[in-house]
């Protein structure tokens, strides 16, 4: 293997995943970190080639030779761990919210609480590559998007970019997830009795991954409603999304635009006019596919945008970061 890559948080879903990924990666070989937050916790991993562990120290890094290391941890643990993790000379790519969002101020409001590593805003890149390739390749940290960020400005952007979206008839995005998208911690929100048989909505308009999606797709937050909610299956994301493209001839019109913005990007998979995707197409694999029906007699457009959450909503897209910034095949271990 050319490189190691260390795993904080490899118990929860999306750790687990990146063990899964990075264990059938020809370039990349995962080392397990013990972290005092899971340490001593079941894991879920079976059936790797060869686990290996070691403690998460600065130490580590150096006597394993880490090139990156991954945080699959929540906020609080990123921001204690990534600025000890790139002193000791890895990169890092933090799969939480830690990162994301540009200043502290912005952090604080829509997280509800301070942000203790101010300092790394700055620099984090934010990784969707399909729109920062170029600033995830130099960079020391990167930010891993949300699932539902991920999903809905892949779907937007194209659009707004295009100039064909009535941006003041707003865009409606109605985001759909499976049960893991909330953590492996048990929550009584999250339990079989409260999941199964039942659909239910969350955070309605103050959703935390709200401003990602402002932030990349350059809309206002006047001009987008968001709303989660929680599906009884165990992964997936289906967001549809309403909006409002007055004069265009047809669908093909839009389809146009998505094909020209995504040509060549091998993680986005088209639908041909009027088809659209499900959550089985995209179960584990690092693909969004997006499908657009248009009615030019009202302007009405939707386009349903699916990925797999834990994986290009954050595992896969981990690695797709990974191997941008070790100059390695965009593609490597995920196809």
């Amino acid at each position: 293997m050319a490189y190691l890559a260390g795993i904080v948080g490899y118990r929860g879903y999306s750790g687990a995943e990146l063990v899964r990924i990075l264990d059938r990666h020809s370039q990349v070989a995962p080392v397990l970190l013990e972290h005092r937050d899971d340490a001593g916790g079941q894991s879920r991993i079976r059936g790797l080639r060869s686990p290996r562990v070691a403690p998460c120290t600065t130490e580590t890094v150096g006597s394993e030779g880490l090139a990156v290391v991954f945080l699959a941890t929540p906020a609080d643990v990123s921001m204690e761990l990534a600025p000890a993790m790139l002193s000791a000379g890895a990169k890092v790519v933090d799969l939480s919210g830690a990162f994301r969002l540009r200043t502290p101020e912005r952090y604080a409001a829509w997280y509800k609480e301070a942000h203790t590593a101010p300092a790394l805003l700055a620099e984090a890149a934010y990784g969707l590559p399909e729109y920062c390739r170029e600033r995830i390749r130099p960079a020391r940290l990167v930010a891993n998007p949300g699932c539902y960020p991920t999903a809905a400005n892949l779907a937007i952007r194209p659009l707004v970019e295009a100039g064909v979206v009535d941006r003041g008839a707003g865009i409606v995005c109605d985001a759909k997830s499976g049960v893991s998208g909330a953590g492996r911690k048990p929550t009584l929100k999250t339990s079989f009795c409260e999941v199964t048989e039942n659909f239910s909505a969350y955070s309605i308009l103050q959703h935390r991954h709200v401003p990602e999606v402002l932030l990349t797709s350059g809309l206002a937050e006047g001009e987008f409603s968001f709303t989660a909610q929680l599906l009884p299956l165990d992964r997936g994301i289906l967001e549809t999304i309403y909006f409002r493209a007055p004069g265009l001839a047809s669908a093909e019109d839009i389809f146009a635009i998505y094909e020209k913005r995504y040509s060549g990007e091998p993680f986005v998979r088209l639908y041909q006019p009027g088809s659209v995707p499900d959550l089985r197409a995209v179960a584990r694999t690092n693909f969004c596919d997006i499908g657009v029906t248009y009615d030019p007699a009202t302007g009405r457009g939707v386009v349903v945008s699916a990925i797999d959450n834990l994986v290009k909503g954050a595992a896969g897209q981990a690695v797709q970061n990974m191997n941008l910034m070790l100059g390695l095949r965009e593609t490597e271990g995920l196809l």
